[in-house]
């Protein structure tokens, strides 16, 4: 059965050709670019004529909607451009989708700060990516989005590894912690939720203890532990944002 290798992108041109190399075997690659201002959609155009620009950005679940649309083929692989699909995982999506339909799940390894993160509550990092187009899709989240499975459709497992090349350096990791902890409160505060700095700093502090100790991060080294702070970090600004929206006053007019 023929497969879409679907991706949405904004400025990655530094991860995309690697990324593309690895999905050539795919019977069709579509790239939906949310207004890229790098060479995102030039590197994209010398690999599918399916490259679309949509710059009305509604959050990643309805990006990934946009994208889904633009697929000629019965399944779909939705993939991210610092993303590579490994041999051994290809060769698990095409024994996969000579099989009835089902929803396949690969296993995420993420490389970060100088290694391969394989503790830390990171690995084995189950992320749901192969599925037939006709009877599942993405929900509609500004951040977090989900896939939606019908309660018909089995979830199996695919073999071999998604490499994930997450943050190039500790400034792309704060600016991607920023993006999301504003697109979280974002959602939350329309959700008529609201917080403190108190839950904040609970939940920043569960975070680094669940990360460090109960899921073995000091396993990872040096990184386990920068992992287990920042994300305690990322944790508490959502929550700090979310107060900020929802319970402090606009300034005062003088």
């Amino acid at each position: 059965m023929p497969i879409s290798a679907v991706l949405i992108v904004k400025n990655e041109a530094h991860h995309l050709r690697e990324c593309l190399d690895t999905l050539t075997w795919a019977d069709e690659i579509v790239v939906l670019d949310a207004g890229s201002q790098d060479e995102t959609c030039a590197i994209a155009r010398e690999y599918t004529d399916n490259v679309s620009v949509n710059t009305d950005w509604q959050g990643f679940g309805i990006q990934r909607q946009r994208a889904e649309a633009l697929a000629r083929h019965e399944w779909i692989l939705m993939v991210d451009a610092d993303e590579r699909v490994t041999p051994q995982l290809r060769d698990s999506i095409l024994k996969a989708v000579q099989q009835p339909p089902a929803v396949y799940s690969a296993c995420r390894l993420s490389w970060c700060f100088g290694r391969f993160i394989r503790h830390s509550g990171w690995y084995p990092d189950r992320v749901l990516r192969l599925y037939p187009k006709a009877q599942a899709s993405y929900n509609a989240a500004l951040v977090h989005e989900k896939l939606v499975v019908p309660g018909d459709l089995s979830v199996q497992r695919l073999t071999g590894d998604l490499l994930h090349y997450t943050y190039r350096d500790l400034r792309h990791y704060l600016e991607k912690s920023a993006h999301y902890a504003q697109a979280w409160s974002e959602q939350r505060a329309a959700q008529g939720k609201t917080a403190t700095l108190g839950s904040g700093f609970i939940h920043g502090l569960a975070c680094f203890i669940k990360m460090y100790l109960l899921k073995a991060g000091f396993k990872d080294g040096k990184q386990g532990f920068l992992l287990a702070l920042l994300s305690a970090h990322s944790t508490f600004n959502k929550y700090a944002d979310l107060w900020i929206r929802t319970r402090t006053s606009a300034p005062e007019k003088r």
